[in-house]
């Protein structure tokens, strides 16, 4: 120690060192302090940006995906028409009167005096018979037509031994062609004189031929349990529906010429007819657990579930009795895929 220096000097040299470095420490703590600080609002604001676009993002993603995961539907509109419930059967044309022709004795053929296809009057003489046996001869006797009409059948030949039961001849009145069917016994209720059909034939496709029922079995044939029923053509019905049967064609106003007897008939029995009541595709139907329900489309494009009532059908429509309302959008395609309150998009 030098003389000129004091203790007091020595102590304040001592402590200076001390005090800067930790003032020195003190500021880079601060600025460390202020850094973080900046960083940490820096980030709050990058992560309130991003969730506002994130929460944009997510929100237009879903309305997005509701459009994409609309249920792509056709629609057909509750409208008013004319329906009728019917019965589908197969028959033949058949004279409208048909008989056989029987000798009045027995005895060998001799002569036959007409063909098949030729016209024949009631009283003419068709057949000759000769009765005689041996040691026995007797003039021959006549075979007679006991109705007006066209040779249908010609059932022996010259020279044939014929009973008091074997026919010659089946004549048939051509000029009142009619329409044999039998009817299953499940449709009988049904069935009365008068009731309107429409009859299709094989040999005249794409037409169709007005007729309604004119006899009636009186009996169910126990054996096929259906019931024999006879139809005669008419003139084309007035007003809408095929029950509605019009005038019966007479030998004047005959029915067309070629139809003939023996052909192939499909015949449409109409049972019942309803006017003006609402109606709704068979499509649209669906049966879920016993009951009929449908969905309509509401002013939203929501998807709404109905039970429906139904009444009769045919092979299009059924009439609805209860659950929809005329102009409602009932769903008739995509309707399998549905469930009440979703989203739909119809097509056009």
């Amino acid at each position: 120690m030098s003389p000129t220096e004091t203790p007091g000097k020595k102590a304040k040299k001592r402590n200076s060192p001390k005090i800067a470095s930790a003032v020195i420490v003190a500021f880079i703590v601060l600025f460390a302090a202020l850094i973080a600080i900046t960083l940490v609002r820096r980030n709050n604001g990058a992560n309130g940006a991003a969730g506002a676009n994130t929460a944009a993002a997510a929100g237009g993603a879903r309305n997005g995906s509701a459009a994409r995961n609309a249920t792509a539907v056709r629609v057909t509109e509750v409208v008013t028409a004319t329906i009728e419930n019917s019965v589908v059967i197969n028959g033949d044309v058949i004279a409208g009167n048909q008989v056989s022709i029987f000798p009045t004795v027995a005895g060998k053929l001799v002569e036959t005096r007409l063909g098949v296809g030729d016209r024949v009057k009631k009283g003419d003489v068709v057949a000759m018979i000769d009765p005689s046996r041996p040691g026995e001869v007797y003039s021959s006797s006549p075979v007679v037509s006991t109705i007006s009409g066209t040779i249908l059948q010609s059932l022996c030949n010259i020279g044939d031994t014929l009973s008091t039961q074997s026919a010659v001849y089946v004549v048939g009145d051509l000029s009142s062609l009619r329409v044999e069917t039998f009817v299953p016994e499940r449709f009988v209720s049904s069935i009365k004189l008068g009731l309107g059909a429409n009859v299709r034939l094989e040999s005249l496709p794409g037409e169709i031929f007005y007729t309604e029922v004119s006899e009636v079995s009186p009996v169910l044939n126990p054996a096929s349990r259906t019931l024999r029923i006879l139809l005669r053509f008419v003139d084309r019905p007035s007003g809408s529906g095929a029950a509605k049967t019009g005038r019966a064609l007479s030998r004047i106003n005959r029915i067309d010429d070629r139809i003939k007897a023996g052909m192939f008939a499909t015949i449409t029995l109409v049972t019942q007819t309803r006017e003006n009541v609402p109606v709704i595709p068979r499509a649209s139907v669906i049966n879920t657990y016993g009951s009929w329900i449908v969905f309509t489309v509401d002013e939203n494009n929501i998807a709404r579930q109905h039970e429906v009532a139904l009444g009769i059908e045919n092979e299009e429509f059924f009439e609805a009795l209860s659950g929809v309302m005329l102009g409602d959008k009932v769903v008739s395609a995509g309707q399998n895929f549905l469930s009440d309150g979703d989203p739909v998009r119809i097509l056009e």
